[in-house]
C-alpha cells in the first residue's frame, strides 16, 4: 500500500482511526469488521462532542487493513510498521487462527511498546479467550503485560473484548461495544441510536421482505400446475429470490439486521432445494446457480464459511450439470470453473490447502478443457494465470518449489497470450511481469542465474514499458526502481558489474527523486536506504571507495531517520546493521585498525543475533548475520575466529529450503576457508562457478 503524506483527523493527528491485525484465515471476518466501522455513521447529534478520546468525528475512517500476503517468517514490514505507528488504536480479530499467527502477535506487541496498549480491542470470532489450549483465540503478546525493557512479562493484561460468538454478544451486539469503545462512548448511548434508526426502517424492509417470500412461495406452488406455466412463473420467482439476495440484503446489512438476512438466505437455500434437477430448463438452472452464488458469497461476507461451502458445493452440482450438457459453451465453463474456485478459496480461508489446492486445479482443468473451444477469450486465459499463480503461491508454502515453478510456467503462457491479445490492457501487461518475476524468483533459490537474469529482464522490460505509457505515475515507476535494482545485482553475482552497476545506479537515482517528491513516505525512503547499500557494496567491489563511502553514508541516514520514525522496525533495523557490516567493510579494506571495525561488527550483530533468534529462516536476515560474522571472523585472533565460522556453518546448514541459493553457497566457501577446510572450500568454489556465480568470495 502506497503511504501517504500524514493528515490529522484523531487526538493525537494520526493518519489511522485504527488498524485491523488478523490471520489470513479469518479474512472474511476481518473484510466484515472493516466495512461496517467504515460504514457507521454517529448521530448528528452526538458529532463535535467530545468522548472519552477527544472530539468525535461522524465516521471511523480511514482503518488500515492489510491486504497483502503475510510474509512467512511473521516478520513486520515497513509499510505494516509505519501504519501501526499512524494508527490511534488497534483492533485484533481473535481466533484460533490469530492466537497461532506470529505475524498477528508481533503487530500487537509493536503496537504496546508504541505505548497504547490500552487501545487496544478485541473481536472474538471463534476459540475461547485465555485457555491455554489449541482452543486459545488471544495471542501471546494479547494475554501479557510489557515489562520495563518493553518485553513480554508474566503479568496477565485485561484486553477490552467484544465477543461476536453464537450465544455470547453476538455480531451486532459485539460491532457495537467495538464501536463504543473506538468512538470513546457509553454503550448505551449507541444502542438507543441503533434502536431509534431500526424502529423507523425495518417495519418497512421487514414488510417488504415478507412480501416477497409470500409472492415467492405462492409462485412456488403454482409451478406444479403446468409445466409451461410453471417454467415461466417460475423464472418470476427466482427473479424475486435474486432480489431477495440483491437489493433486500444489502438493505438489511446496512441497518445491521444479520438475523433477518441470515432467514432470508436459508429460506432461499430451502426453496433452491426443494426445486426438481430434472426436467428443468438450462436457463433456469444456470440462475439457479448465480443466485446460489450469491447466497454463498453473503454468508462468505458474514464469515459463516461452512454455510458459504454449502451454497457454493449445491451451486457446483448445478454448474456442472450444465458444463457437462454444453462443452462448447466458453461461458458455462467459465462460470463452472469460477464456483470451483469459491469452493478453493473457502478451504484456503479454513487453513485446508490441500483441498483448496485439488479445487483450484479442478478449475484449471476445467478452463483448459474449455481453451480448444475459445483459444482467444481475455477472460478464460487471465482467469487461467490468476488460478496457476494462486496454485503456485500453495506449492511455495509447502517447500514443493519444483511445483511451484511448473504453476508458474503455465501462468506465462497465459499471460504472454493475454498480452498478445491486448496489448495495451495495462492489467494483463502486470500480470505478465509478476510471471516473469515469480519465475526469476525461482531460479535465483535453486541457483540458476542465467534464467533469474532473463526472467528479471522481461519483467524490467514491462515495467520499462508501462512507465514510458505514464510517467506520472508514481506507483509504476516505484516498479521500475525495483526492477532494475533487482536485474543490476542479480548481473553483478554472475560478473556482469559492467551491465549491472549502471542498473542500480539508475535505481538509486529513481529512489532519490520519489524520496523527493514524497519525503514522508517511507516506502520511498526504504528504497533509498536498501539500494543506496547495495550500490555502495558493487562500487567497493568495484574499486571506488570513495563513492562507495558516501553511498554507504547516505544509506545509513536513511535508516536511521526510518528507526526514529519507529524504532521497533526490523526491516528498517536490518538495513542499519547492513550499513555497519558494509561501513566495517570498507574500514578493512582501506586498512582500518581492527578495535574500531571490529566495534562495527559487534553493533551490527547486536541487532542481526536478535532477529535471527526470532526469524531463523528468513533469507535475508540470514545472509546479513553470517556476513557479518564473517566480517568480525576475518579480524578476529584465531579462536574467535573459529568460533564464529563454526556459528555461520550451524545457520548456513540450519536453512531448510532453497540451499542452491548462491548467495548462501558464497557464504559457505567463506566459512570453510576461514575454517581451514580448504579443499572443501574449493570444491564448493566450483560448484558455485556452475550457478554461473563470477565475483570473488570476498564480496
Amino acid at each position: 500500500m502506497k503511504q501517504g503524506r500524514r493528515r490529522g483527523p484523531g487526538r493525537w493527528g494520526l493518519r489511522y482511526r485504527a488498524f485491523i491485525s488478523y490471520s489470513h484465515a479469518d479474512a472474511r471476518q476481518a473484510t466484515w469488521l472493516h466495512r461496517r466501522l467504515e460504514a457507521y455513521r454517529l448521530p448528528s447529534r452526538l458529532r463535535g462532542a467530545t468522548g472519552t478520546h477527544g472530539p468525535l468525528p461522524e465516521r471511523l475512517s480511514p482503518i488500515f487493513r492489510d491486504r497483502d500476503d503475510l510474509s512467512s517468517a511473521g516478520q513486520l514490514g515497513p509499510q505494516i510498521q509505519a501504519a501501526l505507528t499512524d494508527s490511534e488504536a488497534l483492533v485484533v480479530v481473535c481466533s484460533p487462527n490469530a492466537a497461532q499467527s506470529t505475524y498477528v502477535d508481533a503487530e500487537i506487541l509493536a503496537f504496546k511498546r508504541l505505548g497504547r496498549g490500552e487501545r487496544i480491542y478485541t473481536f472474538i470470532v471463534d476459540g475461547e479467550p485465555n485457555s491455554g489450549d489449541a482452543n486459545e483465540c488471544f495471542p501471546p503478546a494479547l494475554r501479557y503485560e510489557l515489562d520495563a525493557d518493553g518485553n513480554l512479562g508474566a503479568a496477565p493484561a485485561n484486553p477490552i473484548a467484544a465477543d461476536a460468538r453464537p450465544g455470547k454478544d453476538g455480531k451486532t451486539l459485539a460491532l457495537l461495544k467495538l464501536l463504543a469503545g473506538l468512538f470513546g462512548l457509553p454503550l448505551d448511548t449507541l444502542r438507543q441510536r441503533e434502536a431509534r434508526r431500526r424502529h423507523l426502517r425495518m417495519t418497512a424492509i421487514t414488510a417488504l421482505a415478507v412480501v416477497v417470500m409470500l409472492v415467492t412461495s405462492a409462485l412456488a406452488v403454482q409451478a406444479v400446475v403446468a409445466k409451461k406455466a410453471a417454467e415461466r412463473r417460475q423464472k418470476q420467482a427466482e427473479t424475486l429470490v435474486d432480489f431477495m439476495l440483491g437489493d433486500l440484503n444489502d438493505k438489511l446489512s446496512e441497518v445491521g439486521r444479520l438475523d433477518i438476512l441470515s432467514s432470508v438466505n436459508d429460506k432461499a437455500m430451502a426453496y433452491f432445494q426443494s426445486l426438481p434437477k430434472t426436467d428443468v430448463t438450462d436457463e433456469a438452472l444456470e440462475q439457479r446457480a448465480k443466485a446460489l452464488v450469491k447466497i454463498g458469497n453473503v454468508r462468505s461476507e458474514q464469515g459463516d464459511f461452512a454455510k458459504a461451502m454449502d451454497s457454493y458445493r449445491a451451486s457446483a452440482a448445478l454448474s456442472e450439470q450444465l458444463a457437462k450438457a454444453t462443452p462448447r459453451d466458453v461461458k458455462i465453463q467459465l462460470a463452472h470453473a469460477d464456483v470451483l474456485s469459491y469452493i478453493g478459496l473457502m478451504n484456503w480461508y479454513q487453513n485446508d490447502l490441500d483441498a483448496a489446492q485439488a479445487e483450484f486445479e479442478s478449475a484449471h482443468r476445467v478452463l483448459v478443457a474449455a481453451r480448444s473451444h475459445a483459444t482467444a477469450d481475455p477472460q478464460l486465459l487471465f482467469q487461467l494465470s490468476t488460478l496457476d499463480n494462486n496454485l503456485g503461491h500453495i506449492l511455495e508454502v509447502n517447500g514443493e518449489f519444483e511445483a511451484a515453478t511448473g504453476k508458474y510456467r503455465r501462468m506465462l503462457e497465459a499471460t504472454q497470450r493475454l498480452a498478445k491479445l491486448e496489448p495495451d490492457n495495462e492489467k494483463w501487461q502486470n500480470q505478465l511481469a509478476l510471471a516473469h518475476n515469480n519465475l526469476a524468483k525461482m531460479a535465483l533459490l535453486r541457483g540458476d542465474l542465467a534464467e533469474a537474469i532473463a526472467g528479471y529482464r522481461e519483467d524490467l522490460a514491462i515495467k520499462t514499458q508501462l512507465v514510458d505509457r505514464n510517467p506520472r505515475n508514481n506507483d509504476a515507476r516505484r516498479n521500475l526502481v525495483i526492477g532494475r535494482a533487482t536485474l543490476g545485482r542479480t548481473l553483478a553475482l554472475a560478473g556482469r558489474a559492467d551491465e549491472g552497476l549502471p542498473l542500480v545506479r539508475m535505481a538509486v537515482d529513481g529512489a532519490r527523486t520519489l524520496n523527493t517528491m514524497e519525503p514522508g513516505s517511507t516506502s520511498f525512503q526504504g528504497d533509498l536506504a536498501i539500494y543506496a547499500l547495495q550500490l555502495a557494496r558493487l562500487e567497493r567491489q568495484q574499486g571506488d571507495l570513495q563513492a562507495a563511502t558516501r553511498l554507504v553514508g547516505e544509506s545509513l541516514a536513511t535508516s536511521d531517520a526510518l528507526i526514529k520514525t519507529s524504532p521497533e522496525q526490523p526491516a528498517w533495523q536490518r538495513y542499519r546493521a547492513e550499513g555497519l557490516t558494509e561501513r566495517a567493510r570498507q574500514a578493512i579494506d582501506a586498512g582500518a585498525s581492527a578495535p574500531g571495525t571490529a566495534d562495527l561488527l559487534r553493533s551490527a550483530l547486536a541487532i542481526l543475533d536478535a532477529q535471527l533468534e526470532k526469524s531463523p529462516q528468513d533469507r535475508s536476515v540470514v545472509l546479513a548475520t553470517v556476513d557479518a560474522r564473517l566480517r568480525l571472523a576475518s579480524i578476529s585472533p584465531p579462536p574467535l575466529r573459529s568460533e564464529l565460522a563454526k556459528q555461520s556453518m550451524s545457520t548456513l546448514d540450519a536453512q531448510t529450503t532453497a540451499r542452491g541459493d548462491p548467495r548462501l553457497q558464497i557464504l559457505r566457501v567463506n566459512a570453510l576457508q576461514q575454517l581451514g577446510r580448504v579443499a572443501e572450500a574449493d570444491a564448493a568454489t566450483k560448484s558455485l562457478a556452475t550457478t554461473g556465480y563470477r565475483l570473488s568470495t570476498e564480496n
